[in-house]
Formats: C-alpha cells, sequence, structure tokens
C-alpha cells in the first residue's frame, strides 16, 4: 500500500521482488518454505495471476502506525474490486513503505488468522519477517527457552528465546519445530507418538526424508512434553543437531517453550557447537516422568521414557516392536475459539482493530485482542497488496 503522503522511492523493484518472496521458485521464497517444512502438507499460492494487487494508494497518511486504518481501507479496496474473503482469497499480506509510518515492528500478524503487515524498508522483504508473520498466522506464539539446571522440570525458568524455530529467533533455516508442527497438523500419520508406557523410542529427523516417527508426546500433569531429534535435512537444520525438547503449557501446542540444561546456547549466529544445547535427561519427580537419550547421531535417535515412576535404568535400550507403534492417525490439536485463543496467544488480535507487534531485531512486543480463525492447514491462496502497500491474496491447496 502508498499513503497519501508516502510512497515507495522504488516502487517498480518492490512490484518486482514482494511476488517472488512469497511466491518464487528458490529455496527461500514462502511458497518454498511451507512446502518443506510441511513436508508437501501445506503450499501457498497466489490468489490472482499478477500475483500481486496494487500500488493502491489509501487515503490515510502514513503516520501514527495505523494498521487498523490500513487493513480497514485495503479490504474496502479489494471490496470494490470484485474480491471476497474466503472466496476469492484466504490470506491478505499488506506491505507499505516505512519511512513515515512510525511502526516500531517489522511485521505483524494475527494470531492465529489471516492477515500480515509488512512495514517495508527498502526494495525488498525476507523469508525471517514474512514466514515468522505467518507462523503466527498460523497460530504459533514465540517460543521462548525455559532453563532447567540439571534437566529438573521442576527447577525451570523462562531465559530467552529456543534458536530451534523460526518463532523463536532461529531464522528460516530451523524451519518450526515438533510442536508447531503437531499444532499445524503436520506430524500425522504415525510421525508423532503419544507415549502411554514406559519403553524405548526410535526417532527420525524432525524435517528429514523417510518414514518413521518424528517427535514423541508425553503427559507431563496438565502440560505435554515433546521431545524431538534434529539434524540436517534438505535446506534445513544444517546448524541444528541433536534431541531437544519442549514444554507445551496446557495442551497449546503453538505456545511451547523449549527445555535446556545446559548454560550456552546454540543460536544461528553464534559459533557453539550444534548440538550444544540438546537434552541427555530429564526428570519430573512430581509428575514421576524421566526421559534419558541413548543414542543420537546419523538422523536417528533412540530414547528412553520411564512413566508412572519407573526407573530409566529397568527399560531396555533397544526399541521394542511396541515401542514404535502407527499411533492413530493423527495428534490432533484443536482451533482454539476466538475467546481461548485471546487467553493463550501473547499477539492474539483482530484482523480491524489491534495486532500483534514484531521487531526485526528479535525484540519482541505485543498488543492483546481477540483472535481470528487460523489459516487451514493446506495451504492457501494468498493476496498481495503493495504501494501504500501492496496486497498479496493467497489461496490454499490442500495435499492428501
Amino acid at each position: 500500500m502508498e499513503f497519501s503522503d508516502a510512497s515507495f522511492q522504488f516502487s517498480d523493484q518492490v512490484k518486482a521482488s514482494t511476488p517472488d518472496t512469497y511466491f518464487g521458485a528458490k529455496k527461500d521464497s514462502v511458497s518454498s518454505f511451507l512446502s518443506e517444512v510441511s513436508r508437501g502438507q501445506y503450499t501457498m499460492v497466489p490468489a490472482v495471476k499478477e500475483k500481486l494487487i496494487g500500488p493502491i494508494k489509501l487515503d490515510l497518511t502514513a503516520g501514527g502506525c495505523k494498521h487498523g486504518e490500513i487493513n480497514k481501507l485495503t479490504r474496502a479496496e479489494l471490496t470494490k474490486r470484485g474480491l471476497v474473503e474466503g472466496k476469492d482469497y484466504d490470506s491478505l499480506s499488506m506491505v507499505f513503505p516505512a519511512q513515515k509510518t512510525g511502526c516500531p515492528w517489522a511485521g505483524l500478524a494475527t494470531v492465529p488468522g489471516g492477515t500480515t503487515w509488512i512495514n517495508l524498508y527498502g526494495t525488498a522483504s525476507g523469508l525471517d519477517v514474512v514466514g515468522h508473520e505467518l507462523g503466527h498466522n498460523l497460530g504459533f506464539a514465540h517460543q521462548g527457552r525455559l532453563m532447567c539446571t540439571g534437566g529438573k522440570l521442576t527447577a525451570c525458568k523462562s531465559d530467552g528465546t529456543s534458536a530451534k524455530s523460526i518463532m523463536g529467533g532461529g531464522g528460516w533455516l530451523s524451519g518450526f519445530s515438533a510442536p508447531e508442527l503437531i499444532r499445524a497438523g503436520w506430524l500425522s500419520g504415525g510421525t508423532s507418538l503419544k507415549v502411554t508406557k514406559s519403553g524405548t523410542y526410535a526417532l527420525r529427523s524432525l524435517h528429514g526424508t523417510g518414514s518413521g516417527t518424528r517427535a514423541l508426546d508425553i503427559a507431563l500433569g496438565k502440560d505435554r512434553l515433546v521431545i524431538e531429534y534434529r539434524h540436517a535435512a534438505g535446506n534445513l537444520d544444517a546448524k541444528i543437531e541433536g534431541v531437544h525438547a519442549y514444554r507445551v503449557p496446557n495442551g497449546a501446542y503453538g505456545s511451547s517453550s523449549m527445555i535446556d540444561t545446559t548454560v550456552k546456547n546454540k543460536t544461528p549466529s553464534n559459533a557453539e557447537a550444534a548440538n550444544t544445547d540438546a537434552i541427555t535427561t530429564l526428570t519430573d519427580k512430581t509428575n514421576k516422568v524421566s526421559v534419558a537419550v541413548v543414542s543420537s547421531g546419523g538422523g536417528q535417535a533412540k530414547i528412553k521414557v520411564a512413566l508412572n515412576g519407573d526407573s530409566l535404568s529397568a527399560i531396555d535400550a533397544a526399541p521394542s516392536k511396541s515401542a514404535t507403534p502407527t499411533p492413530s492417525a493423527a495428534t490432533p490439536t484443536p482451533t482454539p475459539t476466538a475467546s481461548a485463543s485471546a487467553s493463550t496467544d501473547p499477539e492474539a488480535v483482530t484482523d480491524d482493530s489491534e495486532a500483534a507487534t514484531e521487531s526485526g531485531s528479535g525484540e519482541f512486543t505485543a498488543a492483546g485482542g481477540r483472535s481470528t480463525l487460523p489459516l487451514a492447514a493446506g495451504g492457501g491462496a494468498a493476496l498481495l497488496t503493495a504501494g501504500a502497500g501492496f496486497l498479496l491474496l493467497k489461496r490454499r491447496r490442500k495435499h492428501a
């Protein structure tokens, strides 16, 4: 979008680069990323053959970061052009010049929902910003880090972000974590296993090829404990290795926090070893759960899980046939209602009022409010607007 008092300095360059960021064949387009991280279960395609609508000149000044008005006026313009949400497009991404807006964020999104705002400096945005905001649309909050001294789950404190997901400061090359993939419905058909008895379980790498279990989902009182194994695969996880664990509060898989038992933390920018913050053992005496990594490396891991106070030492280190069954077709994650989502998602917003704020540097802030319905799990059609913004309409396509 463009404003009455502000336009893109190089509008043609923005108009050329923006569709490529969203729909391009390159590995770091949003479409390519979502297809890879979902293992082909989610694709995003443009809702109009031009891939982008705009520039649209809004009857609005740029100052004051009026994202609600930007959304309202943009949707009114789309209606005038005969474009109907839900029929002609599934989600809307508005790109506008940042110079005069005063917005303290690079991107903004409804959580969950179908609306994103991109406050663009320069001539091109990137996957780290746009992919992060679309993660919010899918229902993912910012992913934090829990420091749990000595692997004791009863002695944890919040400390920064996970660096294991694009939602936790890890950038797009870290993809999404196992709890987020469960939330999206992309770990199904036995790839996410709900553990109901003590045993040794085999894991394949989270983003790797082939069949097999990729996440263990363990009851931890009212919470869940999700275990994953990370190893380089495709474009993802080149700097992440080892077994990692996440605490899921009250079954809200989109609001998980990584469990770190080490002082150090591996991030995309530091020189720590890829497995620096991988777990080796975890214990929760209150909920009588213990976890120990038997082996990890080369694309697979073996994990001992002891429930109901069972001893880890009494469990055979070799996975048994009963330890890796194919569970029900999916580990369902219910779509939260508007009111429920607002209470658990720190950035839940309405499409026409307050939205979640996002800073480009990783300093995250939020504004509360009611959420909208999430994007469907299969993908969709996106409408991209630019000029005081360009408009991106996205159409989802579901794969069997």
